[in-house]
């Protein structure tokens, strides 16, 4: 990569700063509304080499991973599949131990017999996408009630989806999705494979270089891949794990460029959006910062420091919750950036410049008032009723069901355990089956006193920050029977809950086979053991009682009578948005489909009197290095490489090595582990991260500021061979030397 200094300099005095592009766009629409710009942009190809079901296409190489927390791409012609470390990092986990700490080691397989295969791990491939909108909305009116909207729908949905699967030989799944609030539908169909085994996973101080300070941040130094492999049977079908099991022949693989980037070159990202919010109205805004926001960020807070606490003091729990704390930790930083990007962009003024043309717009004609012109007053309307309620919602969640571990478990498990109690011999064999993999996910990573801790924290903070009206009604035992002490509470709970114990709790799904008269039901539904019966009741266990009393009070936010005003008044806003701007091209909000989008490297301007260069180098590795922080560990060998400037072909032709770099893309979560490729559609880089400057971007895209964070593929791939050794894994790979 050349990065002479007369370039420089002419880019600097001469060009514009690269401003990013808008847009997270669906596949089957690009040759219709995108490749002609893409190609102006640099793209070399055509749209169909992007997405053809009839030949294979770069989609073929891209997959969703867990039903679209992450994505991936298959990098060779064996299976050999990249994602990001934090994607991987519950099986990099779980995997670990205090004896084989991969966590801290890293681990590399040297031979394919050495890949080990991640349990309740799947990747997905797109088969196609299809416009569904005709058939989901057969019969629907605008004058129904959404009650009887939604009903209709539903089952025109389960009509298609059942009509679709019981011609399919293939084994593929269904997916139907709502775009732009209701008013399309686009089928997307899946292949998906569960035989995935772990290859490669740096150590942390490479693929969390940086950890929570970094996060969100530019610049950047982290290492942040992995590499799994699919495995098929011998016909390149789907199977469950088997040692006869092959690697997968895919239909592409992506090639590597070796070249690196420069100033303006154009990249492509494709993957799975998780979800934004673009057509967020003012009044949403209003709510996220001054109710929604806060209350996440409090609650996080209190559950970092918490696990943190147990976490630091014993190295077992430290590898039991690394992935639950990083995983809390990332949305706590968010939604702090994001209410500092939405009030220092004043996205609240342009949401509201956009609601006054739409009202201009629709009261300028009879026709556009009887259709739209509800709209906005619904939509109002909708945030003035649940104001009182949004911060009693959020910490439903976020205190309750996901604050300590038991919460969210007994919910599963007293969801799941009415099918001990049928009369169907299959059923009660399913229904133990389903349970005791539900144990065998929850108790490797539990700690009794880190999770005892956790409720106690986060429930007697629940308590004291919500009103009462709004408070799980179990809450009113705690008063009655505690003395208003969650912690007394939970010492009765966890002394007398079968489920905090894994051997009582796998007891009763063996034992728990006999028929019993039905308990009185406060929102669960189970058998309550007859007199006499040496099975256990769940009815009376605490964490159950508790657990089911906070879902209950999460679910009444959704049966809220003010959620339809919210439906169909965003539903109308979208329809009359798109209608006023006929010219304009409007993706969807991302919703874990599989899109594009595309934009220049570049750098960016921070703030007054601050400018970021567009790539970092393995000099800031050590520039940050602090051994005496887990943060910024730098490992002796990693340091000799650097220092010695081992960096072979990895190099750049200044013979530094390029750790991350950053482009004008439009990415959101779900978008982590995404391929960033260059206009011939080979992989340069991997995305991993947003930029903090732009954290409002879910809500408002900003072109100035918004930039995606990549590892270079380089590094990956300097690490993989010079820092670990793993050449058989370099020798998988189509490498390219030339851009053009």
């Amino acid at each position: 990569m050349k990065r002479l200094f007369s370039f420089a300099l002419i880019a600097i005095l001469f060009s514009p700063i690269a401003k990013a592009d808008e847009g997270m766009w669906l596949l089957h629409m690009l040759k219709q509304i995108n490749e002609a710009s893409m190609q102006n942009s640099g793209f070399r190809l055509t749209a169909e080499d992007i997405y053809d079901i009839n030949n294979a296409s770069l989609k073929d190489a891209i997959l969703r991973l867990n039903g679209g927390s992450c994505t991936a791409e298959v990098i060779s012609s064996q299976g050999l599949v990249l994602t990001n470390h934090h994607c991987a990092y519950g099986a990099i986990q779980g995997f670990s131990s205090p004896e084989h700490d991969y966590l801290t080691d890293g681990f590399f397989a040297m031979d394919k017999d050495q890949e080990m295969h991640i349990d309740g791990f799947e990747v997905s491939f797109l088969v196609r996408i299809e416009d569904v909108t005709s058939k989901m909305l057969e019969n629907v009116t605008d004058d129904m009630s959404e009650d009887d909207r939604n009903t209709l729908i539903g089952k025109n949905q389960d009509a298609l989806i059942g009509e679709l699967q019981s011609a399919d030989t293939n084994g593929y799944q269904y997916e139907i999705n709502s775009f732009y609030y209701g008013n399309e539908y686009y089928m997307s169909v899946y292949n998906t494979y569960n035989d995935i085994r772990l290859v490669a996973a740096p150590p942390e101080s490479v693929g969390k270089y940086g950890g929570d300070t970094d996060n969100w941040m530019w610049p950047r130094h982290t290492g942040d891949f992995s590499m799994l492999r699919i495995y098929a049977d011998k016909d390149n079908n789907p199977a469950s794990y088997s040692e006869d099991n092959v690697p997968y022949s895919p239909k592409r693989h992506l090639n590597i460029a070796m070249d690196g980037v420069e100033q303006g070159d154009f990249t492509m990202v494709m993957g799975y959006p998780g979800s934004t919010d673009r057509f967020l109205s003012s009044w949403g805004i209003e709510q996220a910062l001054d109710l929604h926001n806060p209350s996440v960020v409090e609650v996080r807070d209190l559950k970092l420091k918490t696990m943190k606490k147990h976490m630091d003091a014993d190295i077992a729990v430290r590898i039991k919750y690394a992935a639950k704390y990083a995983q809390t930790a990332n949305y706590w930083k968010y939604y702090i950036g994001q209410s500092k990007g939405l009030r220092a962009l004043d996205v609240h003024y342009k949401k509201e410049t956009i609601e006054q043309e739409f009202a201009h717009w629709v009261n300028s004609d009879e026709a556009r008032k009887a259709e739209y012109g509800e709209a906005l007053e619904l939509i109002e309307s909708f945030y003035n009723e649940t104001d009182a309620t949004a911060k009693a919602d959020a910490y439903a969640l976020e205190a309750g069901l996901i604050g300590s571990d038991i919460t969210l478990f007994a919910v599963r498990f007293a969801r799941t355990a009415p099918g001990l109690f049928s009369q169907d011999v299959n059923q009660v064999e399913g229904t133990k089956a389903a349970l005791h993999g539900l144990c065998d996910s929850f108790y490797k990573d539990y700690d009794m006193a880190t999770d005892k801790d956790l409720f106690i924290n986060l429930l007697t903070k629940y308590k004291n920050d919500i009103d009462a009206e709004f408070l799980p009604s179990f809450f009113s035992i705690v008063d009655a029977e505690y003395g208003g002490s969650i912690a007394l509470y939970a010492e009765d709970m966890y002394s007398s809950s079968i489920l905090v114990n894994e051997d009582l709790t796998r007891d009763f799904i063996n034992n728990a086979t006999a028929t019993a008269e039905e308990a009185p039901k406060v929102g669960i539904s189970l058998p309550k053991g007859t007199t006499g019966s040496s099975t256990p009741s769940l009815y009376d266990d605490l964490a159950v009682q508790a657990a089911m009393s906070i879902l209950d009070s999460y679910f009444a936010s959704f049966d809220n009578p003010s959620q339809d005003k919210f439906d169909r008044g965003y539903r109308l806003f979208v329809r009359g948005l798109r209608e006023m701007q006929p010219d304009k091209a409007f993706y969807p909000d991302a919703n874990s489909t599989m899109r594009l989008t595309y934009g220049p490297v570049g750098d960016y301007s921070a703030a007054d009197a601050v400018h970021y260069d567009y790539i970092t180098t393995a000099n800031g590795i050590l520039q940050k290095k602090d051994n005496t922080n887990p943060e910024f560990i730098v490992p002796e060998k990693l340091e000799k490489l650097i220092k010695a400037k081992d960096f072979g072909q990895y190099a750049d032709e200044s013979g530094e090595l390029v750790v991350c770099f950053i482009h004008g893309t439009d990415i959101t979560g779900g978008n982590s582990g995404s391929p960033v490729m260059n206009g011939n559609g080979d992989l340069i880089g991997l995305a991993f991260d947003g930029n903090w400057e732009a954290m409002s971007g879910d809500i408002a895209f900003e072109p100035e500021l918004q930039r995606t964070i990549s590892v270079d593929i380089r590094y990956v791939l300097w690490i993989v061979d010079k820092f670990a050794g793993a050449t058989n894994i370099i020798d998988e790979l189509d490498l390219i030397y030339s851009k053009n």
